[in-house]
Protein backbone atom coordinates (compact mmCIF):
# COMPACT_ATOMS: atom_id res chain seq x y z
CA UNK A 1 0.00 0.00 0.00
CA UNK A 2 1.65 3.44 -0.93
CA UNK A 3 1.33 6.61 1.07
CA UNK A 4 -1.73 7.91 -1.22
CA UNK A 5 -3.35 4.25 -0.64
CA UNK A 6 -2.70 4.56 3.41
CA UNK A 7 -4.20 7.88 3.23
CA UNK A 8 -7.38 7.62 1.81
CA UNK A 9 -8.01 4.79 3.52
CA UNK A 10 -7.70 6.51 6.74
CA UNK A 11 -9.73 9.23 5.59
CA UNK A 12 -12.37 6.62 5.23
CA UNK A 13 -12.05 4.99 8.79
CA UNK A 14 -11.36 8.30 10.75
CA UNK A 15 -13.22 11.37 8.85
CA UNK A 16 -11.41 14.76 7.40
CA UNK A 17 -9.64 15.73 11.15
CA UNK A 18 -7.73 12.90 11.89
CA UNK A 19 -6.76 12.47 8.03
CA UNK A 20 -5.75 15.82 7.62
CA UNK A 21 -3.73 15.49 10.62
CA UNK A 22 -2.01 12.32 9.44
CA UNK A 23 -1.00 14.25 5.88
CA UNK A 24 0.67 16.45 7.80
CA UNK A 25 2.41 13.93 9.90
CA UNK A 26 3.94 12.24 6.93
CA UNK A 27 5.71 15.68 6.31
CA UNK A 28 3.50 16.64 3.44
CA UNK A 29 2.32 20.31 3.19
CA UNK A 30 -1.59 20.49 3.04
CA UNK A 31 -4.16 23.03 3.09
CA UNK A 32 -6.92 21.46 4.06
CA UNK A 33 -10.17 22.95 6.27
CA UNK A 34 -11.44 20.53 9.21
CA UNK A 35 -14.99 21.42 9.52
CA UNK A 36 -16.12 22.44 13.31
CA UNK A 37 -18.81 20.82 14.65
CA UNK A 38 -18.02 21.85 18.33
CA UNK A 39 -18.41 25.80 19.75
CA UNK A 40 -21.14 28.21 19.32
CA UNK A 41 -23.99 28.54 16.39
CA UNK A 42 -23.34 29.91 13.27
CA UNK A 43 -25.00 33.30 12.84
CA UNK A 44 -26.61 34.95 10.19
CA UNK A 45 -23.62 37.57 8.91
CA UNK A 46 -21.66 38.75 6.13
CA UNK A 47 -17.62 38.31 6.27
CA UNK A 48 -15.51 40.21 3.90
CA UNK A 49 -12.63 38.54 2.68
CA UNK A 50 -9.79 41.14 2.99
CA UNK A 51 -10.66 40.49 6.82
CA UNK A 52 -9.63 36.93 6.22
CA UNK A 53 -6.19 35.69 7.15
CA UNK A 54 -5.07 32.86 4.62
CA UNK A 55 -4.68 29.47 6.19
CA UNK A 56 -2.16 26.15 4.77
CA UNK A 57 0.96 25.06 4.14
CA UNK A 58 1.11 23.67 0.43
CA UNK A 59 3.49 24.83 -2.14
CA UNK A 60 0.45 27.84 -4.07
CA UNK A 61 -2.52 26.82 -2.02
CA UNK A 62 -4.23 29.08 -0.02
CA UNK A 63 -7.66 28.70 1.72
CA UNK A 64 -9.34 31.66 3.63
CA UNK A 65 -12.82 30.15 5.45
CA UNK A 66 -15.48 32.47 6.03
CA UNK A 67 -17.64 30.49 8.27
CA UNK A 68 -16.71 27.24 10.48
CA UNK A 69 -18.89 25.99 12.72
CA UNK A 70 -22.57 24.05 14.00
CA UNK A 71 -25.73 26.05 13.21
CA UNK A 72 -29.38 25.45 14.02
CA UNK A 73 -29.73 22.51 11.52
CA UNK A 74 -26.39 21.15 11.19
CA UNK A 75 -23.86 19.56 13.15
CA UNK A 76 -21.29 21.64 10.85
CA UNK A 77 -21.19 23.51 7.64
CA UNK A 78 -17.92 25.16 6.62
CA UNK A 79 -17.60 27.86 3.40
CA UNK A 80 -15.20 29.81 1.90
CA UNK A 81 -12.52 30.05 -0.89
CA UNK A 82 -9.17 28.07 -1.94
CA UNK A 83 -7.09 29.90 -4.39
CA UNK A 84 -4.25 27.54 -6.57
CA UNK A 85 -1.53 28.57 -8.68
CA UNK A 86 -0.63 26.84 -11.47
CA UNK A 87 0.20 23.46 -11.12
CA UNK A 88 -0.99 23.40 -7.54
CA UNK A 89 -3.25 21.30 -5.37
CA UNK A 90 -4.59 21.76 -1.62
CA UNK A 91 -3.80 18.15 -0.36
CA UNK A 92 -3.89 14.49 -2.37
CA UNK A 93 -7.20 13.30 -2.71
CA UNK A 94 -8.87 12.72 0.34
CA UNK A 95 -12.77 11.84 1.61
CA UNK A 96 -14.30 13.41 4.70
CA UNK A 97 -17.91 12.78 6.44
CA UNK A 98 -19.24 16.29 5.38
CA UNK A 99 -21.31 16.70 1.47
CA UNK A 100 -19.10 18.96 -0.09
CA UNK A 101 -20.00 21.71 -2.99
CA UNK A 102 -17.57 23.47 -4.98
CA UNK A 103 -17.63 25.94 -7.39
CA UNK A 104 -15.12 27.54 -9.75
CA UNK A 105 -14.73 31.10 -9.76
CA UNK A 106 -12.14 31.90 -11.68
CA UNK A 107 -9.51 29.73 -13.92
CA UNK A 108 -9.72 26.37 -14.72
CA UNK A 109 -8.34 22.84 -13.43
CA UNK A 110 -9.18 19.19 -12.61
CA UNK A 111 -11.12 17.78 -9.85
CA UNK A 112 -11.12 14.37 -9.63
CA UNK A 113 -13.74 11.57 -7.90
CA UNK A 114 -13.17 8.56 -7.21
CA UNK A 115 -9.75 8.45 -9.66
CA UNK A 116 -12.12 9.77 -12.87
CA UNK A 117 -10.42 13.37 -13.40
CA UNK A 118 -12.35 15.86 -14.80
CA UNK A 119 -11.33 19.34 -16.70
CA UNK A 120 -13.41 22.29 -15.15
CA UNK A 121 -13.61 25.67 -15.64
CA UNK A 122 -15.06 28.98 -14.44
CA UNK A 123 -18.92 28.15 -13.25
CA UNK A 124 -18.42 24.99 -13.18
CA UNK A 125 -19.65 22.99 -10.22
CA UNK A 126 -18.79 19.60 -8.03
CA UNK A 127 -20.51 18.10 -5.77
CA UNK A 128 -19.33 15.39 -3.68
CA UNK A 129 -21.24 13.08 -1.44
CA UNK A 130 -20.24 12.38 2.25
CA UNK A 131 -16.60 9.82 1.96
CA UNK A 132 -16.40 9.63 -1.77
CA UNK A 133 -12.83 10.42 -2.54
CA UNK A 134 -12.61 13.82 -4.14
CA UNK A 135 -9.81 16.53 -4.97
CA UNK A 136 -8.60 19.33 -7.34
CA UNK A 137 -5.60 20.55 -8.94
CA UNK A 138 -4.51 23.59 -11.52
CA UNK A 139 -3.82 22.43 -14.83
CA UNK A 140 -5.03 25.96 -16.22
CA UNK A 141 -1.91 28.56 -16.98
CA UNK A 142 -4.03 31.42 -14.24
CA UNK A 143 -4.49 31.44 -10.72
CA UNK A 144 -7.80 29.13 -10.14
CA UNK A 145 -10.29 30.44 -7.02
CA UNK A 146 -12.92 27.78 -6.02
CA UNK A 147 -15.70 28.03 -3.64
CA UNK A 148 -16.27 25.58 -1.21
CA UNK A 149 -19.45 24.55 0.98
CA UNK A 150 -18.79 21.64 3.35
CA UNK A 151 -22.65 20.16 4.92
CA UNK A 152 -22.91 17.54 8.14
CA UNK A 153 -26.33 16.93 8.81
CA UNK A 154 -27.03 16.75 12.60
CA UNK A 155 -27.86 12.83 13.00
Amino acid sequence: MDRREFLAVMTALTGGALASEAMAQSGQQITHVDTKTGGPLLQSSVVKLEGLQAEGAAPGAKAYVHFNGPTEQLAALASGLVTLEPGAQPHPPHRHPEEEIMIVGDGSGEFSINGVATQVKTGDMVFAEANELHGVRNTGTTRMTFYFIKMMPRR
